[in-house]
Protein backbone atom coordinates (compact mmCIF):
# COMPACT_ATOMS: atom_id res chain seq x y z
CA UNK A 1 0.00 0.00 0.00
CA UNK A 2 2.97 2.64 0.93
CA UNK A 3 4.56 1.73 -2.46
CA UNK A 4 1.40 2.30 -4.22
CA UNK A 5 0.25 5.41 -2.71
CA UNK A 6 3.59 6.99 -3.14
CA UNK A 7 3.85 6.81 -6.84
CA UNK A 8 0.34 7.69 -7.02
CA UNK A 9 1.87 11.17 -5.16
CA UNK A 10 5.14 11.16 -7.24
CA UNK A 11 2.76 10.97 -10.71
CA UNK A 12 1.65 14.67 -9.11
CA UNK A 13 4.96 15.97 -8.11
CA UNK A 14 5.64 17.73 -11.96
CA UNK A 15 7.64 20.51 -10.06
CA UNK A 16 8.08 18.92 -6.82
CA UNK A 17 4.88 19.97 -4.71
CA UNK A 18 6.59 17.57 -2.19
CA UNK A 19 9.52 15.72 -1.96
CA UNK A 20 9.27 11.92 -1.05
CA UNK A 21 12.78 11.90 -0.30
CA UNK A 22 15.43 13.04 1.45
CA UNK A 23 17.87 16.15 1.10
CA UNK A 24 21.04 13.25 1.74
CA UNK A 25 19.69 10.52 0.39
CA UNK A 26 22.97 9.73 -1.19
CA UNK A 27 24.28 9.96 2.91
CA UNK A 28 21.21 7.83 3.76
CA UNK A 29 19.85 4.36 4.22
CA UNK A 30 16.36 4.76 4.49
CA UNK A 31 13.57 5.02 1.43
CA UNK A 32 10.87 2.96 2.47
CA UNK A 33 10.31 4.18 6.07
CA UNK A 34 10.83 7.88 5.01
CA UNK A 35 7.88 7.17 2.45
CA UNK A 36 5.73 5.50 5.36
CA UNK A 37 6.63 8.19 7.60
CA UNK A 38 5.18 10.36 5.10
CA UNK A 39 2.23 8.34 3.78
CA UNK A 40 1.22 8.25 7.57
CA UNK A 41 1.12 11.95 7.85
CA UNK A 42 -1.01 12.19 4.86
CA UNK A 43 -3.69 9.74 6.40
CA UNK A 44 -3.39 11.10 9.66
CA UNK A 45 -6.53 13.51 9.68
CA UNK A 46 -8.13 10.83 7.87
CA UNK A 47 -7.51 7.67 9.66
CA UNK A 48 -5.12 7.16 13.11
CA UNK A 49 -5.31 3.30 12.24
CA UNK A 50 -4.43 3.71 8.69
CA UNK A 51 -1.87 6.26 9.82
CA UNK A 52 -0.71 4.11 12.48
CA UNK A 53 0.07 0.97 10.04
CA UNK A 54 2.48 3.30 8.18
CA UNK A 55 4.04 5.34 11.67
CA UNK A 56 4.70 1.71 12.97
CA UNK A 57 7.53 1.05 10.46
CA UNK A 58 9.02 4.37 10.28
CA UNK A 59 9.19 4.29 13.96
CA UNK A 60 11.09 1.14 14.45
CA UNK A 61 13.43 1.79 11.22
CA UNK A 62 13.88 5.66 12.32
CA UNK A 63 15.02 3.90 16.67
CA UNK A 64 18.24 2.19 14.71
CA UNK A 65 21.23 3.34 12.81
CA UNK A 66 21.50 6.91 15.09
CA UNK A 67 24.85 8.26 16.60
CA UNK A 68 23.55 9.28 19.83
CA UNK A 69 21.24 6.14 21.72
CA UNK A 70 17.98 7.13 23.29
CA UNK A 71 18.79 7.93 26.56
CA UNK A 72 22.04 9.89 25.92
CA UNK A 73 20.06 12.74 24.02
CA UNK A 74 19.32 15.52 26.64
CA UNK A 75 16.23 16.38 25.15
CA UNK A 76 14.92 13.02 26.00
CA UNK A 77 16.21 13.32 29.70
CA UNK A 78 12.56 14.83 30.92
CA UNK A 79 10.78 12.31 28.68
CA UNK A 80 12.76 9.85 31.26
CA UNK A 81 12.22 11.47 34.26
CA UNK A 82 8.46 12.07 33.64
CA UNK A 83 8.46 8.01 32.39
CA UNK A 84 9.89 7.11 36.22
CA UNK A 85 7.36 9.26 37.76
CA UNK A 86 4.43 8.39 35.77
CA UNK A 87 4.83 4.61 36.29
CA UNK A 88 5.79 5.40 40.29
CA UNK A 89 2.48 7.16 40.80
CA UNK A 90 0.40 4.96 38.58
CA UNK A 91 1.59 2.13 41.37
CA UNK A 92 -0.96 3.77 43.91
CA UNK A 93 -3.77 5.11 41.49
CA UNK A 94 -6.61 6.48 42.63
CA UNK A 95 -7.95 5.62 39.10
CA UNK A 96 -6.92 2.49 39.46
CA UNK A 97 -6.39 0.27 35.92
CA UNK A 98 -7.59 3.60 34.41
CA UNK A 99 -3.92 5.07 35.16
CA UNK A 100 -2.32 2.38 33.43
CA UNK A 101 -4.40 2.30 30.59
CA UNK A 102 -3.79 6.37 30.08
CA UNK A 103 -0.48 5.86 30.13
CA UNK A 104 -0.84 5.04 27.11
CA UNK A 105 -1.44 8.31 26.14
CA UNK A 106 2.00 9.14 27.05
CA UNK A 107 4.39 6.61 26.78
CA UNK A 108 4.23 5.89 22.87
CA UNK A 109 4.60 9.02 21.90
CA UNK A 110 7.41 9.79 24.15
CA UNK A 111 9.45 7.23 21.97
CA UNK A 112 7.59 8.58 19.31
CA UNK A 113 9.17 12.11 19.31
CA UNK A 114 13.11 10.49 19.23
CA UNK A 115 11.64 8.36 16.60
CA UNK A 116 10.34 10.94 14.27
CA UNK A 117 13.10 13.14 14.14
CA UNK A 118 15.19 11.59 11.28
CA UNK A 119 12.35 12.06 8.97
CA UNK A 120 11.89 15.70 10.32
CA UNK A 121 15.96 16.66 9.97
CA UNK A 122 15.99 19.22 7.67
CA UNK A 123 14.28 22.32 6.10
CA UNK A 124 13.22 20.16 2.41
CA UNK A 125 11.97 17.22 5.02
CA UNK A 126 9.62 19.58 7.40
CA UNK A 127 8.71 21.27 4.10
CA UNK A 128 7.34 17.61 2.96
CA UNK A 129 5.59 17.29 6.03
CA UNK A 130 3.70 20.81 6.16
CA UNK A 131 2.21 19.87 2.56
CA UNK A 132 1.23 16.47 3.31
CA UNK A 133 -0.76 17.78 6.48
CA UNK A 134 -2.28 20.12 4.18
CA UNK A 135 -3.20 17.72 1.68
CA UNK A 136 -4.44 15.27 4.35
CA UNK A 137 -6.77 17.85 5.73
CA UNK A 138 -8.92 17.94 2.37
CA UNK A 139 -10.91 15.31 3.75
CA UNK A 140 -11.79 17.14 6.99
CA UNK A 141 -13.28 20.43 5.12
CA UNK A 142 -14.85 18.69 2.36
CA UNK A 143 -16.86 16.40 5.02
CA UNK A 144 -17.25 19.43 7.49
CA UNK A 145 -18.72 21.78 4.94
CA UNK A 146 -20.19 18.92 3.56
CA UNK A 147 -22.02 18.41 7.32
CA UNK A 148 -23.15 21.51 7.70
CA UNK A 149 -24.31 22.24 4.34
CA UNK A 150 -25.57 19.60 2.11
CA UNK A 151 -26.89 17.34 5.19
CA UNK A 152 -23.61 14.66 4.91
CA UNK A 153 -24.62 12.75 7.84
CA UNK A 154 -22.89 9.84 9.60
CA UNK A 155 -21.06 7.82 11.09
CA UNK A 156 -18.93 5.79 8.03
CA UNK A 157 -17.67 2.78 9.42
CA UNK A 158 -14.96 0.39 8.07
CA UNK A 159 -13.37 -2.76 9.21
CA UNK A 160 -15.43 -3.26 11.91
CA UNK A 161 -15.16 0.14 13.37
CA UNK A 162 -11.44 0.09 13.15
CA UNK A 163 -11.68 3.48 10.58
CA UNK A 164 -14.58 5.97 11.94
CA UNK A 165 -15.84 8.84 10.00
CA UNK A 166 -18.05 10.31 12.72
CA UNK A 167 -20.13 13.25 10.44
CA UNK A 168 -22.75 14.12 13.31
CA UNK A 169 -25.88 15.49 11.29
CA UNK A 170 -25.32 19.12 11.80
CA UNK A 171 -22.26 19.25 13.43
CA UNK A 172 -21.34 18.05 17.40
CA UNK A 173 -22.59 20.24 18.71
CA UNK A 174 -25.29 21.70 16.73
CA UNK A 175 -24.18 24.06 13.70
CA UNK A 176 -20.90 23.61 15.06
CA UNK A 177 -18.24 21.87 11.86
CA UNK A 178 -16.91 19.02 13.45
CA UNK A 179 -16.06 17.23 10.12
CA UNK A 180 -14.31 13.77 10.50
CA UNK A 181 -13.92 14.47 14.26
CA UNK A 182 -16.35 13.58 16.88
CA UNK A 183 -16.47 17.38 18.45
CA UNK A 184 -15.89 20.47 16.89
CA UNK A 185 -13.41 21.95 19.09
CA UNK A 186 -11.12 18.66 18.09
CA UNK A 187 -11.20 19.79 14.18
CA UNK A 188 -11.25 23.11 15.29
CA UNK A 189 -7.73 21.97 16.87
CA UNK A 190 -6.39 20.05 13.61
CA UNK A 191 -7.56 22.72 11.08
CA UNK A 192 -5.38 25.47 13.11
CA UNK A 193 -2.23 23.05 12.97
CA UNK A 194 -3.26 23.12 9.07
CA UNK A 195 -3.84 26.68 8.77
CA UNK A 196 -0.40 28.03 9.32
CA UNK A 197 1.53 25.47 7.03
CA UNK A 198 -1.46 26.03 4.10
CA UNK A 199 -0.44 30.18 4.44
CA UNK A 200 3.58 29.17 4.07
CA UNK A 201 2.57 26.76 1.20
CA UNK A 202 0.89 29.96 -0.51
CA UNK A 203 4.45 31.77 0.30
CA UNK A 204 6.05 29.02 -1.76
CA UNK A 205 7.79 30.26 -4.86
CA UNK A 206 8.31 26.82 -6.71
CA UNK A 207 4.68 26.18 -7.70
CA UNK A 208 2.94 26.12 -11.03
CA UNK A 209 -0.42 28.25 -11.43
CA UNK A 210 -2.66 25.88 -10.89
CA UNK A 211 -0.90 24.26 -8.27
CA UNK A 212 -1.23 27.88 -6.34
CA UNK A 213 -4.82 27.65 -7.24
CA UNK A 214 -5.31 24.63 -5.70
CA UNK A 215 -3.48 26.12 -2.35
CA UNK A 216 -5.34 28.93 -2.56
CA UNK A 217 -8.51 26.92 -2.27
CA UNK A 218 -7.38 24.52 0.31
CA UNK A 219 -6.49 27.67 2.13
CA UNK A 220 -9.53 29.39 1.83
CA UNK A 221 -11.23 26.24 2.59
CA UNK A 222 -9.20 25.91 6.14
CA UNK A 223 -10.31 29.23 6.63
CA UNK A 224 -14.33 28.72 6.35
CA UNK A 225 -13.82 25.26 7.69
CA UNK A 226 -12.06 26.77 10.70
CA UNK A 227 -14.62 29.81 11.28
CA UNK A 228 -17.76 27.34 10.84
CA UNK A 229 -16.11 25.46 14.21
CA UNK A 230 -17.30 28.31 16.77
CA UNK A 231 -14.27 28.19 17.92
CA UNK A 232 -12.59 31.19 20.02
CA UNK A 233 -8.98 29.17 20.30
CA UNK A 234 -9.26 28.33 16.47
CA UNK A 235 -10.55 32.10 16.08
CA UNK A 236 -7.75 33.23 17.87
CA UNK A 237 -5.27 30.93 15.59
CA UNK A 238 -6.28 32.35 12.54
CA UNK A 239 -4.89 35.65 13.13
CA UNK A 240 -2.12 34.69 15.36
CA UNK A 241 -0.50 32.80 12.65
CA UNK A 242 -0.61 35.47 10.26
CA UNK A 243 2.44 37.32 11.70
CA UNK A 244 3.92 34.22 12.59
CA UNK A 245 4.17 32.53 9.25
CA UNK A 246 4.95 36.70 7.80
CA UNK A 247 7.47 36.78 9.95
CA UNK A 248 9.33 39.58 11.71
CA UNK A 249 9.68 41.97 8.68
CA UNK A 250 6.25 42.31 8.14
CA UNK A 251 5.11 43.13 11.82
CA UNK A 252 5.77 46.61 11.29
CA UNK A 253 2.52 47.18 8.99
CA UNK A 254 1.00 44.17 9.33
CA UNK A 255 0.27 43.97 13.62
CA UNK A 256 -1.72 47.80 13.27
CA UNK A 257 -3.44 46.25 10.25
CA UNK A 258 -4.95 43.33 12.03
CA UNK A 259 -5.51 45.54 15.17
CA UNK A 260 -7.61 47.63 12.76
CA UNK A 261 -9.81 45.38 11.67
CA UNK A 262 -9.75 43.20 14.97
CA UNK A 263 -11.27 46.53 16.82
CA UNK A 264 -14.68 46.06 15.74
CA UNK A 265 -14.89 42.98 17.79
CA UNK A 266 -13.12 44.20 20.71
CA UNK A 267 -15.72 46.59 20.81
CA UNK A 268 -18.36 44.67 20.58
CA UNK A 269 -17.14 42.43 23.18
CA UNK A 270 -15.21 43.84 25.61
CA UNK A 271 -17.81 45.79 28.50
CA UNK A 272 -15.54 48.83 28.92
CA UNK A 273 -16.65 50.10 25.97
CA UNK A 274 -19.67 52.61 25.91
CA UNK A 275 -23.01 50.46 24.87
CA UNK A 276 -23.77 52.66 22.17
CA UNK A 277 -20.73 51.76 20.60
CA UNK A 278 -21.21 48.16 21.31
CA UNK A 279 -24.46 48.25 19.82
CA UNK A 280 -23.06 50.10 16.56
CA UNK A 281 -20.23 47.73 16.70
CA UNK A 282 -22.44 44.16 17.07
CA UNK A 283 -24.01 45.66 13.33
CA UNK A 284 -20.77 45.62 11.57
CA UNK A 285 -19.88 42.34 13.56
CA UNK A 286 -21.50 39.07 12.60
CA UNK A 287 -24.11 38.18 15.88
CA UNK A 288 -22.48 34.50 15.91
CA UNK A 289 -18.80 36.01 16.62
CA UNK A 290 -19.48 38.41 18.98
CA UNK A 291 -22.22 36.33 20.88
CA UNK A 292 -19.73 33.45 20.95
CA UNK A 293 -16.67 35.88 22.50
CA UNK A 294 -18.99 37.51 25.12
CA UNK A 295 -20.57 34.26 26.86
CA UNK A 296 -18.97 34.94 29.72
CA UNK A 297 -18.61 31.87 32.20
CA UNK A 298 -20.91 33.35 34.99
CA UNK A 299 -23.25 33.41 32.79
CA UNK A 300 -26.88 33.73 34.65
CA UNK A 301 -28.43 30.14 35.24
CA UNK A 302 -24.88 28.78 34.89
CA UNK A 303 -23.47 26.35 37.22
CA UNK A 304 -20.33 27.14 38.39
CA UNK A 305 -18.79 23.70 38.34
CA UNK A 306 -20.00 23.34 34.59
CA UNK A 307 -17.70 26.42 33.53
CA UNK A 308 -13.46 26.37 33.20
CA UNK A 309 -12.99 28.38 36.48
CA UNK A 310 -15.13 25.71 38.29
CA UNK A 311 -12.91 22.94 36.71
CA UNK A 312 -9.75 24.69 37.73
CA UNK A 313 -10.14 25.82 40.63
CA UNK A 314 -11.20 22.00 42.10
CA UNK A 315 -7.92 20.47 39.65
CA UNK A 316 -5.97 22.74 41.74
CA UNK A 317 -7.72 21.48 45.30
CA UNK A 318 -6.89 17.72 43.71
CA UNK A 319 -3.74 19.11 43.31
CA UNK A 320 -2.81 20.27 46.62
CA UNK A 321 -4.09 17.06 48.25
CA UNK A 322 -1.36 14.52 45.83
CA UNK A 323 0.75 17.02 44.79
CA UNK A 324 4.14 14.77 44.23
CA UNK A 325 2.56 11.72 42.50
CA UNK A 326 -0.89 12.48 41.46
CA UNK A 327 -4.12 10.81 41.65
CA UNK A 328 -3.45 8.53 38.01
CA UNK A 329 -4.31 9.03 34.70
CA UNK A 330 -8.37 9.31 34.30
CA UNK A 331 -8.49 10.69 37.63
CA UNK A 332 -10.25 13.74 37.50
CA UNK A 333 -13.22 12.09 35.55
CA UNK A 334 -13.15 9.84 38.69
CA UNK A 335 -12.87 12.55 40.96
CA UNK A 336 -14.98 15.61 39.85
CA UNK A 337 -18.52 13.72 39.56
CA UNK A 338 -18.12 12.79 43.11
CA UNK A 339 -17.35 16.32 44.22
CA UNK A 340 -19.82 17.88 42.28
CA UNK A 341 -22.63 15.23 41.09
CA UNK A 342 -21.26 16.74 37.35
CA UNK A 343 -19.27 14.83 34.75
CA UNK A 344 -16.44 15.94 33.12
CA UNK A 345 -13.28 13.71 31.59
CA UNK A 346 -10.50 16.46 32.41
CA UNK A 347 -9.51 19.25 33.53
CA UNK A 348 -9.47 21.49 30.42
CA UNK A 349 -6.34 22.49 30.93
CA UNK A 350 -3.24 20.15 29.87
CA UNK A 351 -0.51 21.39 32.80
CA UNK A 352 -3.73 21.00 35.82
CA UNK A 353 -4.57 17.45 33.91
CA UNK A 354 -0.70 16.46 34.04
CA UNK A 355 -0.90 17.74 38.05
CA UNK A 356 -3.47 16.08 38.97
CA UNK A 357 -2.79 12.76 36.75
CA UNK A 358 0.28 12.10 37.67
CA UNK A 359 1.90 15.56 39.87
CA UNK A 360 3.34 18.52 40.23
CA UNK A 361 7.07 17.60 39.56
CA UNK A 362 5.52 15.69 36.00
CA UNK A 363 3.64 18.49 34.62
CA UNK A 364 6.83 20.95 35.64
CA UNK A 365 8.36 19.00 33.65
CA UNK A 366 7.03 18.32 31.09
CA UNK A 367 6.02 21.76 30.40
CA UNK A 368 9.46 23.12 30.94
CA UNK A 369 10.29 20.65 27.89
CA UNK A 370 7.53 22.06 25.61
CA UNK A 371 8.27 25.34 26.54
CA UNK A 372 12.13 25.11 26.33
CA UNK A 373 11.62 23.86 22.47
CA UNK A 374 9.59 26.47 21.53
CA UNK A 375 11.98 29.65 23.06
CA UNK A 376 15.08 27.83 21.67
CA UNK A 377 13.93 27.72 18.02
CA UNK A 378 12.89 31.65 18.91
CA UNK A 379 16.44 32.22 19.49
CA UNK A 380 17.43 30.26 16.81
CA UNK A 381 15.63 32.86 15.04
CA UNK A 382 12.74 31.08 13.20
CA UNK A 383 10.59 34.28 13.09
CA UNK A 384 13.22 36.37 11.78
CA UNK A 385 13.75 37.10 7.90
CA UNK A 386 17.05 37.05 6.91
CA UNK A 387 18.13 37.12 2.96
CA UNK A 388 18.90 34.19 1.38
CA UNK A 389 18.09 32.15 -1.62
CA UNK A 390 14.59 31.27 -2.95
CA UNK A 391 15.18 27.65 -1.58
CA UNK A 392 16.13 28.23 1.81
CA UNK A 393 13.33 31.58 2.28
CA UNK A 394 10.68 28.93 1.36
CA UNK A 395 12.05 26.31 3.82
CA UNK A 396 11.70 29.33 6.31
CA UNK A 397 8.29 30.11 5.95
CA UNK A 398 7.82 26.83 6.27
CA UNK A 399 9.78 26.62 9.92
CA UNK A 400 7.86 29.35 10.57
CA UNK A 401 4.74 27.77 10.14
CA UNK A 402 6.01 25.12 12.05
CA UNK A 403 6.80 27.50 14.92
CA UNK A 404 3.22 28.64 14.74
CA UNK A 405 1.37 25.77 14.37
CA UNK A 406 2.87 24.44 17.93
CA UNK A 407 2.52 27.55 19.24
CA UNK A 408 -1.29 27.45 18.42
CA UNK A 409 -2.29 23.81 19.68
CA UNK A 410 0.05 25.31 23.01
CA UNK A 411 -2.40 27.50 23.43
CA UNK A 412 -5.29 25.14 22.78
CA UNK A 413 -4.15 23.27 25.79
CA UNK A 414 -4.48 26.07 27.96
CA UNK A 415 -8.00 25.73 27.99
CA UNK A 416 -8.88 22.20 26.46
CA UNK A 417 -7.37 19.18 25.78
CA UNK A 418 -7.62 18.19 22.18
CA UNK A 419 -4.45 15.29 22.58
CA UNK A 420 -7.11 12.90 23.64
CA UNK A 421 -7.49 12.38 19.71
CA UNK A 422 -5.41 10.07 18.67
CA UNK A 423 -4.73 12.19 15.45
CA UNK A 424 -4.03 15.45 17.69
CA UNK A 425 -1.79 13.81 20.10
CA UNK A 426 0.60 12.25 17.06
CA UNK A 427 0.62 15.46 14.89
CA UNK A 428 1.42 17.52 18.53
CA UNK A 429 4.72 15.39 18.57
CA UNK A 430 5.59 15.39 15.28
CA UNK A 431 5.56 19.08 15.86
CA UNK A 432 7.72 18.75 18.72
CA UNK A 433 9.73 16.35 16.95
CA UNK A 434 10.45 18.97 14.42
CA UNK A 435 11.07 21.92 16.46
CA UNK A 436 14.06 19.54 18.10
CA UNK A 437 15.25 19.47 14.46
CA UNK A 438 14.53 23.12 13.97
CA UNK A 439 17.03 23.56 16.85
CA UNK A 440 19.58 20.86 16.15
CA UNK A 441 19.41 18.73 13.46
CA UNK A 442 19.54 15.30 14.23
CA UNK A 443 22.47 13.09 13.35
CA UNK A 444 22.41 9.54 11.44
CA UNK A 445 24.82 7.42 10.91
CA UNK A 446 25.66 7.35 6.84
Amino acid sequence: MINYLADILKSFNRKKLFSLDSEHDSDRKFNYDLRAFQIGVLLLPSSAFLAGLCFIPALIIGSINRETKFWKDVWNIPLLLITFLMLLGSLNAYSGWLAVVGLGNWLPFFWSFWAFQPYLRNGKDRRTVALLLVLGTIPVFLTGLGQLWFGLAGPWKLFDGLIVWFLTPGGSPEGRLSGLFDYANIAAAWLAIAWPFSLAALLDRNFYRLQRLCLLFCAIAIVVALVLTNSRNAWGGLFLAIPLVLGSTSWYWLIPLLSILLMPIAVAVLPAFNLDLQIAARKLVPQQIWSRLSDLQFAEGRHFATTRLGQWSLALEFIAQRPWLGWGAAAFSVLYPLRTGLWHGHAHNLPLELGVSYGVPAALVFVGMVLSLLILSLKQGVLINRVSNSRELNNQFYDRAWWAASFILLAFHATDMPFFDSRINIAGWILLAGLRCIILPINLKP
